[in-house]
């Protein structure tokens, strides 16, 4: 169909729909990551125009260290709520991470258990 529409313009539907995804998805993750992330308490969502919002402060501040977020400041992200229904299941969270010291603790509570138990 491409073809027919766009004779000389040598588009591929497959190619340039999985890239389009995959930017749709990394500007869903910036947006999210504002929203969501919790040291960013500071922004928020303007349901009626459809992107953060927060203090110019705020802005100046999370670019210098996220520059990827610059290009959320201005405009809106009209998909945002139906993108996160698809993406939001499988992004990782941090909930159930665990440091090292809290593995080793781990595994000598479960040490300590399995001897009690052969003594017994």
């Amino acid at each position: 169909m491409l073809e027919k529409v766009l004779p000389h313009a040598m588009l591929k539907a497959k190619p340039n729909l999985e890239s389009r995804i995959r930017t749709l998805k990394m500007d869903w993750a910036t947006v999210y990551d504002l929203l969501n992330v919790k040291d960013n308490s500071s922004f928020g969502w303007d349901e009626h125009r459809q992107m953060v919002v927060a203090k110019d402060a705020i802005w100046n501040l999370y670019i210098n260290i996220h520059k990827e977020a610059g290009q959320c400041r201005h405009c809106s992200f009209p998909y945002y709520d139906q993108l996160t229904s698809i993406y939001a299941k499988d992004r990782a969270t941090g909930k159930y991470a665990q440091t090292a010291a809290d593995i080793v603790e781990k595994i000598d509570a479960e040490d300590v258990a399995t001897t009690n138990n052969i003594e017994e």
